[in-house]
């Protein structure tokens, strides 16, 4: 996050730790494959842990900041995981002490060049950098309208502007390093409509609507979602299509 720290997460720390979908551990494969060395990782934005908890699959030790205390409050410890609060900026980190640079669902939130400064410094020669973001959920033909009516009409003018980036799949995001090829990744998860809908409520949007006092809003989507979904018990496979921009510095 920036300097000034547009915060749009705190409030609902517990909730984000316990309904925003964890990374596939293809994504940390890739990161193991494409780094130099296994030793030590930073990762900046690291929220509740999504992706801190899975990086120790592969890495030795994960240094994991974010800007929030609170977020960092609501993570599950790990022995190899170290969480600080720090903003991805001014991480506080020793001198070209990473392996690995990542940043997931995180990245459109930093001051960038002043990002790409503390990555240059924090990171070892020829360390690898990924920033990792997940488009859009798409469950299937029958709902997809329904959540793209939801996301781009109803809470039109309630995202955050940086929200964009991630709808472009980063595609205006500077980034002024060599890409590398990176394989088609996404996240799946089996979830029913609670487990849905208690994601959707961590949306930064969704947020913001219910404070304009237009909460009947989400309530009418909220029904209209569940009598499409059919039973509520039923699970369906929701996916997120992940972009990742990797380059080694």
């Amino acid at each position: 996050m920036s300097a000034q720290f547009r915060d749009h997460f705190s409030h609902d720390s517990a909730c984000y730790a316990a309904h925003r979908p964890t990374y596939p551990v293809e994504l940390v494969e890739f990161l193991a494959r494409e780094s130099p060395a296994r030793g030590r990782v930073w990762e900046a934005g690291c929220g509740s842990g999504q992706l801190s908890l899975l990086l120790p699959k592969r890495f030795e030790h994960v240094l994991a900041t974010d800007a929030s205390a609170q977020q960092i409050a609501a993570a599950s410890a790990h022995p190899r995981v170290e969480y600080r609060v720090a903003p991805a900026e001014a991480s506080g980190l020793p001198d070209r002490c990473a392996d690995l640079v990542v940043a997931a669902q995180a990245a459109h939130w930093f001051e960038l060049e002043r990002f790409y400064a503390e990555v240059r410094r924090v990171a070892r020669p020829g360390a690898l950098l990924a920033l990792v973001s997940y488009a859009k959920t798409r469950i299937g033909a029958d709902l997809d309208p329904l959540l793209d009516e939801f996301h781009d009409r109803t809470l039109l003018g309630h995202w955050p502007a940086e929200r964009a980036h991630v709808v472009e799949g980063y595609a205006r995001l500077v980034f002024p390093f060599a890409r590398l090829a990176v394989p088609e990744l996404a996240i799946r998860r089996d979830w029913s409509v609670e487990q849905l809908l208690a994601y959707i409520r961590t949306w930064s949007g969704v947020n913001a609507l219910v404070k304009t006092g237009a909460g009947i809003e989400f309530e009418r989507f909220e029904r209209e979602l569940r009598a499409r979904w059919g039973s509520p018990a039923a699970k369906r496979e929701v996916r997120w299509p992940l972009c990742v921009l990797a380059a080694r510095l």
